[in-house]
């Protein structure tokens, strides 16, 4: 039996506006116990009943953790932190955690024909970490091409839940962090852990927990690190903000040159499926093919998670505890991307597939798992990780709106990043990793390409 922490060290980094908290420097940590739902209890969740993204990034060991930095601008000295913020952290998280106990707890991985499980025993805490740097906290939390760093810091495995479920979480502890006098009631939506509200009709858990005991037995995995190993170090973050007057333009773009061609309009241009083509088209552009030739025939895909919970045909609540996702792969090739219709192809394709998945969410979701393989096994693709539908900037700890949001998880897989803009209403924040030449290049590519938007 193999138990796994489902909730990583947070690391938490107070700043004024010339000090940054962050990986280096005086450290401090101390766990965040959390009492489970009744004094002295255990408990134990069924994960293959959280459905269905846990049953595929488990068996991918550096797909499973979702880093998240939160950059809060804290105008006052470092004891000051210490002596006063930190302790309400740590109290607020307790109480958060009494609520979303199995956050605290373990993954148990059993042999066939067990069950994964989250199992919270007492005495199951996260840790809280804290440590100091000398970084500029106006440079590192600006939209800039800059080096990585790893500041405020909430990591969790993707097998416990779903970027709904620990936003929730997150919302939770800001809630009760701001109110202080943790004596006082705090209105808040309790989670639900009602497995059965999930109606199986595909028999999705038999198929996924066989492919879940094949590869535990052969301990087989697909790793996506191996990639980017060798040039972590050379390799610089940015933010890129598609506004909602860019969309606009994009898909003004988009109907025209279908207009001009009498071809077919693509069925969906939401927000999203603008950002992620135009971002995708930028992004080959500055790609060569591994092995040097242009292999413009070649599929290149483009990988999302969908939320599960508003496509279903049967209620589930939103405080639903765990993972109610599909996954989404579209493709299209590489001669077709980089052409003159380049971002109408990837609209296309994108949102072709989000309409799939809108009619059904768990369609073909008996071969998510070799999808999921041919996608992260081949190096022409994109993977998206976040959501811009999170409001993930309205997470006020009592210091206001954090001044940037950054999803780390990017920095060792192929993949862009998307969060709901800080200061353009309705726009997407678009976060990349790549090493300097490339960054710039696709800085260039993504500049001139708005600007030539009609």
């Amino acid at each position: 039996m193999e138990m796994k922490k489902v909730v990583c060290a947070v690391l938490f980094a107070a700043a004024s506006m010339s000090t940054v908290l962050a990986h280096e420097g005086h450290e401090y940590s101390s766990p965040a116990p959390a009492p489970g739902p009744s004094s002295g209890a255990s408990a134990s969740l069924p994960v293959v009943g959280s459905m269905i993204e846990s049953s595929i990034t488990t068996y991918y060991n550096d797909l499973k953790l979702s880093r998240a930095e939160f950059f809060y601008e804290y105008p006052y000295p470092i004891d000051h932190f210490t002596s006063n913020a930190l302790p309400n952290l740590k109290n607020s998280l307790s109480l958060a955690l009494q609520n979303y106990y199995p956050l605290a707890g373990n993954l148990q991985s059993l042999p066939e024909p067990g069950k994964p499980a989250l199992v919270y025993s007492e005495g199951d805490n996260v840790l809280l970490i804290l440590a100091e740097s000398e970084g500029d906290f106006n440079h590192l939390s600006d939209h800039s091409i800059s080096k990585l760093w790893h500041l405020y810091r909430i990591a969790y495995q993707h097998v416990v839940a779903d970027g709904r479920t620990f936003n929730n979480f997150l919302k939770t502890w800001a809630s009760f962090c701001c109110l202080r006098d943790h004596s006082s009631s705090v209105q808040l939506s309790l989670p639900s852990f009602d497995r059965k509200v999930i109606v199986d009709t595909h028999g999705l858990e038999e198929i996924f927990l066989k492919e879940w005991w094949k590869r535990k037995s052969s301990k087989q995995t697909v790793t996506v690190t191996d990639q980017v190993n060798g040039y972590l170090s050379n390799i610089v973050r940015a933010t890129f903000v598609v506004g909602s007057d860019d969309m606009e333009r994009i898909k003004t773009m988009i109907i025209a040159n279908c207009n001009k061609e009498n071809v077919s309009i693509p069925i969906h241009l939401s927000a999203y499926v603008l950002t992620c083509a135009f971002v995708w088209v930028c992004l080959l552009k500055i790609q060569e093919s591994p092995n040097g030739k242009c292999c413009g025939e070649d599929p290149n895909y483009f990988g999302f998670i969908a939320g599960g919970i508003t496509r279903l045909d049967f209620p589930v609540p939103l405080t639903y505890f765990g993972n109610c996702v599909g996954f989404g792969r579209a493709t299209a090739t590489r001669n077709e991307l980089v052409g003159e219709d380049g971002v109408v192809v990837a609209a296309k394709a994108i949102g072709s597939t989000v309409k799939r998945l809108d009619k059904a969410i768990f369609g073909g979701a008996e071969k998510w798992i070799s999808d999921w393989e041919v996608l992260f096994g081949s190096e022409l693709h994109v993977m998206v990780s976040g959501s811009p539908k999170l409001d993930l900037y309205e997470t006020d700890f009592g210091w206001g709106r954090a001044k940037k949001i950054e999803d780390i998880s990017i920095d060792r897989m192929r993949a862009i990043s998307l969060t709901e803009s800080r200061d353009a209403e309705g726009g997407i924040e678009v976060g990349l990793t790549l090493p300097k030449a490339k960054m710039d290049a696709f800085s260039k590519f993504f500049d001139e390409g708005l600007k030539a938007l009609p």
